[in-house]
């Protein structure tokens, strides 16, 4: 008899107040954004899908950050590494997501094309790159701190 698989999580740590682990059913359980994406990817060719899931942004700051959300330069510093099952990862810095620069809708997909994505994991959806390096599938764990590693002070 053979046991069920338990839940896919991503793992959120790093220069967190409020470090988590997260099962796609949570993420889920989030504000839900929806994108079309069109990427180039390198085994696939060019691909067009349906994206829903919640923001990196709203996932990140629920998990607080260490950084000054008022200070410019400290939010400038704060870089994200998103990895994925098979050790694929990608930098995403604090600026693409934060409103006040780039304001980028990059998510935490829960679903492709209508499909859940609770058995593979959860991937990332970056609509402003059309090369698909960054759609990193399977997400495992999202780790968070300013570029050179140090605690922000003060």
């Amino acid at each position: 008899m053979s046991r069920p698989e338990a839940p896919v999580s991503i793992r959120l740590h790093g220069l967190l107040d409020e470090p988590a682990e997260l099962t796609v059913a949570q993420l889920r359980d989030l504000p839900s954004h929806h994108v079309e994406a069109r990427f180039n990817c390198l085994g696939n060719g060019d691909q067009r899908h349906g994206f829903d899931g919640p923001r990196l942004w709203d996932v990140v700051r629920a998990a607080r950050p260490r950084v000054d959300l008022q200070g410019r330069r400290e939010r400038l510093r704060f870089l994200l590494t998103v990895t994925g099952a098979d050790g694929h990862c990608a930098v995403v810095s604090w600026a693409e997501i934060d409103p006040d620069f780039g304001g980028q809708q990059i998510l935490l997909a829960t679903s492709i094309d209508g499909a859940p994505l609770d058995t593979a994991g959860p991937q990332l959806v970056v609509p402003a790159d059309y090369c698909g390096a960054r759609y990193i599938s399977g997400i495992t764990e999202v780790w968070g701190a300013p570029s050179d590693g140090e605690p922000p002070h003060g």
